[in-house]
Order: structure tokens, then sequence, then C-alpha cells
């Protein structure tokens, strides 16, 4: 037997589950309810989530979104695997894109990913078009590029090919 305690507010849903947690030992089935469509839904999942699974409370996940099932369990993974608690498969780092853009970093990070989608090992692959942090981050990555002044760089286990 498992007990939930669902809300469509993540802090809400944080302060009961603490409180279960303190008065019985059963195990506690985590989820936002109605969380709503896509990034909107799946933040609300993850702050919930990420706040009592870090305490050690809770012992299954769901995120409840409007939207394919599939997007559910792709973001309960994603969650998971972020916070250590499921073995990491594909993990791509790429930069958010500033004012030092050079490249449409943008399509770029989606063909990486769709190339590399469903590979079965733990990767993490840095694409970054920053002179200032992306040598860093892709000398940290299993596979890296890093873009910028009209160059580029591939590294591989921290170090340039």
């Amino acid at each position: 037997m498992k007990i939930a305690v669902k809300h469509h507010a993540p802090l809400t849903v944080v302060a009961a589950n603490r409180l279960l947690a303190e008065r019985c030992d059963y195990p506690l089935h985590l989820g936002v309810t109605e969380a709503g469509p896509g990034i909107r839904g799946a933040a609300k999942s993850a702050v919930a989530f990420t706040t009592l699974l870090s305490e050690g409370i809770g012992d299954t996940i769901r995120v409840s979104l409007s939207g394919p099932p599939l997007d559910q369990v792709q973001a309960g993974c994603h969650i998971l695997s972020s916070l250590g608690l499921r073995p990491r498969k594909l993990e791509i780092v790429s930069c958010p894109g500033c004012g030092r853009l050079q490249v449409d970093l943008h399509t770029l990070a989606a063909n990486v990913q769709a190339a590399f989608d469903g590979f079965p090992y733990p990767l993490r692959i840095a694409v970054m078009d920053c002179v200032v942090d992306g040598p860093g981050e892709s000398r940290e990555a299993d596979l890296g590029v890093s873009c910028g002044n009209g160059k580029g760089q591939v590294f591989r286990g921290g170090e340039v090919v």
C-alpha cells in the first residue's frame, strides 16, 4: 500500500507530504495534480519532487501533464536523473544564448540531441557558443563542441580533438 497526497500547488504538495512523512511509515507516492501543459507543468512537478526527494521523502512519482503520456514519463525520468536517483543516459548541456551567440546554437543542440537520442550508455554532450564558458563546459563533458569567433573546437574526454 502507498499513500498519495496531491494538489495543484507544489508548495502545498511539499508541506502535506512532509507532515505525512513525519506521521506514518507507509511508502509515499508524490504527484502534483492538474500541473498543466509542457514546461510549466514539468516545472511545478520538479519543484515539489526535488524538494521532497532531496529530503528523502517519497518512494514513487507521477508527473501529470496536459499532453501525451510519453511527455509525462520523460519529464519524470529527467527529474530523477537530475537528482542522481536514476541512471543518467543522454545529457545535453548547452548555452541558453546571450549577446555573445554567433551560431544557430538552438538548432545545433536540437540536432545533436536528435542524433544521440536513444543512445544506450551514459553520455554528456556540451554544445556551446561562448568563448567564455564554452571551453570549460566542453572539457567537462564526454563530448563537446565549443564555438566562437568564427571557429570551433571539438572535445573528447576533456581534450581538444
